[in-house]
């Protein structure tokens, strides 16, 4: 592939807290339009990676990170670069759905809002609705306070609400974690679909639902030298889950270990 094929590349990328690694060395090429899934035990810094690629980790004061970040064409820890902004472009789903105590309309409305949109605002929560396959459950309901929706549909309208400024990238950390499995169906039909239009890249402890949904995966492991979380192996889901290329794969992906 080439390098415009690529979303996202990180090149070298360690994050630190309080100067100890939690992650540490990633190399990582993830494409556009596809959904790229990482997997390992509790504590290799899955959700730490992930959150490295909006600089989320820059809201941890004791967080800080060497390497580079190539998010369309620029290295998104540049000097100048504007976080926010970068967050705007590669949204962010996270494990427990977090509705503001908000409308379901002014949910989907408050970030458009804040980044000064200017056009039809009830276009906007329509199609970002019906982009998370909600609207058809609460069109009827939008000046409903969103935190009276069942779980499965709290994250969809999480979901919304990130399609709602355009991003290029989802990011999901572990989104199904806290559904039942009729929800969490629902949320990866979901991705499967948003996947023609996004690229997303989603953290899980289910190794069936990466396998299920992800065309990529990235295996990570950490281990008793305290040097951070380390990328492993990564490839098309299908080799990593069939014929794996690391015995340390193969032992996580068969229950051996983790």
């Amino acid at each position: 592939m080439e390098a415009s094929d690529f979303i996202i590349q990180a090149d070298n990328l360690s994050v630190f807290y309080s100067g100890k690694p939690a992650v540490n060395g990633v190399t990582l090429d993830v494409p556009s339009r596809r959904i790229t899934a990482i997997i390992g035990p509790s504590g290799c810094g899955k959700s730490t990676l992930l959150r490295s690629f909006n600089r989320m980790n820059d809201l941890v004061p004791t967080a800080s990170v060497t390497g580079r970040v190539i998010f369309q064409g620029r290295n998104i820890y540049e000097p100048g670069v504007d976080p926010t902004e970068i967050r705007y472009l590669i949204g962010m789903v996270f494990q427990r759905p977090n509705p503001f105590p908000k409308s379901i309309y002014d949910n989907v409305a408050f970030g458009p809002r804040i980044n000064g949109f200017r056009g039809n605002m009830s276009e906007l929560v329509e199609q970002s609705l019906q982009g998370a396959a909600l609207w058809d459950e609460v069109k009827d309901r939008l000046n409903s306070s969103a935190l009276a929706l069942s779980g499965g549909q709290q994250q969809r309208l999480c979901i919304a609400r990130a399609l709602a400024v355009e991003p290029s990238v989802i990011l999901m950390d572990e989104p199904c974690s806290a559904l039942d499995p009729i929800a969490t169906l629902a949320i990866e039909q979901l991705m499967q679909e948003l996947s023609e239009q996004y690229s997303i890249i989603i953290v899980t402890h289910n190794m069936q639902q990466a396998a299920r949904v992800s065309h990529n995966t990235a295996f990570m492991l950490s281990d008793e030298r305290n040097i951070g979380g380390f990328l492993v192996e990564y490839g098309e889901s299908s080799r990593i889950f069939t014929n794996p290329q690391d015995e340390r794969t193969e032992a996580y992906i068969t229950g051996r270990f983790g």
